[in-house]
């Protein structure tokens, strides 16, 4: 799970531990909605999201119900917040035609009041089928377009089960882009099998090429439950997977491009404002199958995940049964997944936003923080906490020391010894 550990890594972590944690009444973060559409053409071999080949028709309507119900069951949990963004994703969200975004948008601007320039995005991938519809996403509503390019090599592309070709990838931008789509992510894997730098850097060059407003840069790594945890491909070695890592770093930076977290790059004033919400431990609304949420609450934050598998909640949705089960996390739990997101962002995070957002105080991290900084994986720079250049390289090392040990110690109630 865990990334090799830097040079001078202590073998034994400092382990949080949380005392006398009240339940607090946080301000309410920032509010997103996350839409679930679980579908594909095929299961890439890499992939372990919640997506299901699909074997028959697409149940559209069907679906689409089965969100209008959840998102009414939702309803509640807005609380009088705006909707700061919307992300639509899968699966291939492209499967699904304008008509059924339109009516699920339409459907939630009933529900919620969307702030004035909402994030919309929805990911699509560049088959045919799906570049033809690409005009009336823009029209339905959709205002950031997210393509799954992955490679514009031919043979790449086959090594990662993907259907489109690379004749399809660049026509997919192009077509995204006559469209009207002026805010436009493309998402590229590296680490391929038996890739080298120069293909690797190929990729990239082909990519700026085009100059999207942003770029996402995943490494491929094997994934548990996954084709290629049975049956491994050969991928470069270490050494090859950090030459490749520093050129497209590199490249993308004199491109003009900001690397403002760990995968992500964008031009001025382009970032994910979705992404950039989850990793600022904003709370956000979870819609569909296996969809997962997080929701501030007067008696704490709350997550849950929806019934995965998209028959079953649909049936569910038909029965109207109830599709959330939150349940509410330890302030212990907080402070780690606070650190797990926040540390991710290049900006890092002010010790005010930490307490504002979990009501844990920034004294309880004292021990992991001091740790963190011997190692010389965390600093403080203008006030923020952020990791350093060698914490970034490391980030699964550095945000282990932030897992919590034991149960939480709540104080006794009023009045008892």
């Amino acid at each position: 799970m865990f990334s090799d550990s830097p040079h001078g890594h202590s073998s034994r972590p400092v382990r949080l531990i949380v005392r006398n944690m009240n339940s607090i009444n946080l301000p309410l973060p920032p509010l997103s909605l996350y839409v679930h559409l679980p579908w594909c053409e095929s299961k890439c071999p890499y992939c372990d999201f919640n997506s299901h080949p699909l074997r028959q028709r697409l149940p559209e309507d069907d679906y689409l119900d089965a969100l209008l119900v959840d998102l009414r069951q939702e309803k509640g949990v807005f609380q009088d917040r705006p909707v700061q963004s919307v992300f639509i994703g899968g699966g291939t969200p492209s499967l699904f035609s304008p008509a059924a975004v339109h009516r699920l948008l339409d459907a939630i601007r009933e529900i919620a009041e969307f702030v004035q320039q909402t994030e919309i995005t929805l990911e699509a991938n560049p088959g045919a089928a799906e570049i033809n519809r690409f005009t009336g996403y823009l029209e339905a509503g959709v205002n950031r377009l997210s393509l799954g390019i992955q490679s514009f090599s031919d043979k790449k592309l086959r090594s990662l089960g993907r259907i489109h070709d690379a004749s399809q990838a660049r026509h997919a931008i192009s077509a995204a882009q006559n469209a009207g789509f002026t805010n436009l992510n493309i998402d590229l894997m590296f680490g391929l099998p038996d890739q080298n730098e120069k293909g690797a850097l190929n990729d990239l060059t082909i990519a700026l090429g085009y100059a999207p407003s942003h770029l996402s840069l995943y490494q491929l790594t094997i994934e548990p439950n996954t084709y290629f945890a049975i049956n491994p491909p050969a991928l470069p070695d270490e050494e090859t997977d950090w030459r490749i890592r520093n050129i497209l770093y590199d490249n993308v930076k004199t491109a003009g491009y900001h690397r403002y977290e760990v995968s992500a790059f964008s031009k001025p004033g382009a970032q994910c404002s979705h992404n950039l919400s989850v990793w600022r431990f904003g709370d956000y609304v979870g819609l569909g199958a296996g969809a997962h949420g997080k929701i501030t609450t007067p008696q704490g934050i709350t997550r849950y995940a929806k019934e995965k598998h998209p028959n079953r909640y649909m049936e569910k949705a038909r029965s109207n049964f109830v599709l959330t089960d939150p349940r509410t996390i330890s302030s212990e739990d907080l402070c780690f997944e606070f650190m797990l997101n926040a540390l991710r962002l290049s900006e890092g995070f002010l010790p005010s936003e930490f307490t504002e957002r979990t009501g844990v105080p920034w004294s309880v991290l004292t021990r992991p923080l001091n740790d963190a900084r011997r190692q010389g994986l965390l600093e403080t720079d203008g006030g923020r906490v952020r990791a350093t250049k060698l914490g970034y390289r490391f980030l699964d090392d550095l945000v282990e020391l932030f897992l919590p040990k034991v149960e939480l110690h709540t104080a006794p109630p009023t009045g008892t010894s």
